[in-house]
């Protein structure tokens, strides 16, 4: 029988990867950065043989979606900032039977759901930055769940993590489910953004606000009160793909019966304008 035995919410912003290359950034996330090789290292102290990513960067409009294909290699350079992102190789074992059996799993509570094994199915950065770091090595399988969901209601994702639990407990696997999205994600307007120091600024005080308080939530155990709010932080707060993945990460902990706080392991920042941080849940008994 498997289990989750890590959970958590983690940013994925590509200045992580150009705070490792010479230039202006270099350095200049490695809070972020030790933060993911914490969790690594939390994952494999847990048994972890699986990551099971929450991608808000993997966009589909009809369906849920996981690419669980039996493994992912390549060259990746990203459509959105191919400045910032480019040629990033990566390798990874996949975890195929666990997709196929979230999907069939999603499928039969009634939140149609499809799992893929197709080579030229990419995976998105949302993915390939946390694997990165949490898994260097590539010592551990990976899953890929597309959450920036256009067309799909928060209730269907907050059941597709609780198909993910399930199905998770039915397989072999033990599995580190990532949250991989920002909190409030309002990105500077272009032609403002170098004027106000874009790339190490939040554009919104309001956003910071509420994602400091978001985070006192997490942290004193107030979920219940968090998921009532979470709907209208997600709107007025810009939250990254509408915050499917931590909609599906709290659907999975249990949602309103989860009584588990969260820790922060890498201090709030902001980044182009958004609110960053990596954040690992209690998880239930």
């Amino acid at each position: 029988m498997g289990k989750i035995v890590l959970a958590a919410k983690t940013t994925h912003v590509p200045t992580m990867v150009m705070s490792e290359l010479d230039g202006p950034l270099k350095g200049k996330r490695q809070s972020a950065i030790d933060g993911h090789k914490k969790i690594g290292e939390m994952a494999r102290e847990a048994g972890a043989d699986t990551f099971v990513v929450l991608d808000t960067h993997w966009l589909v409009n009809a369906s849920y979606h996981i690419n669980a294909n039996h493994k992912f290699s390549g060259m990746f350079t990203s459509h959105e900032f191919p400045q910032f992102i480019k040629d990033l190789p990566y390798s990874y074992e996949g975890n195929a039977a666990l997709g196929d059996l979230i999907a069939k799993t999603a499928r039969d509570m009634d939140v149609y759901t499809l799992s893929h094994q197709v080579d030229s199915l990419d995976l998105e950065y949302g993915t390939l930055v946390p694997m990165r770091y949490m898994n260097a090595d590539a010592g551990l399988k990976v899953v890929s769940v597309a959450a920036m969901c256009t067309v799909h209601s928060l209730d269907a994702s907050r059941r597709l993590g609780e198909a993910i639990r399930k199905g998770i407990e039915a397989s072999d696997s033990n599995v580190a489910l990532i949250a991989s999205g920002s909190l409030s994600h309002q990105i500077w307007p272009n032609d403002i953004y170098a004027e106000n120091n874009g790339t190490f600024t939040i554009s919104s005080k309001f956003n910071e606000v509420v994602d400091r308080r978001v985070l006192e939530m997490w942290q004193e155990g107030d979920i219940e009160l968090f998921l009532e709010m979470l709907p209208d932080y997600a709107k007025y707060c810009d939250g990254e793909g509408d915050m499917h993945d931590t909609i599906m990460l709290f659907g999975a902990l249990g949602w309103d019966k989860y009584k588990g706080k969260g820790h922060v392991i890498t201090d709030y920042f902001p980044s182009s304008g958004t609110g960053q941080t990596n954040v690992v849940f209690d998880l239930p008994d």
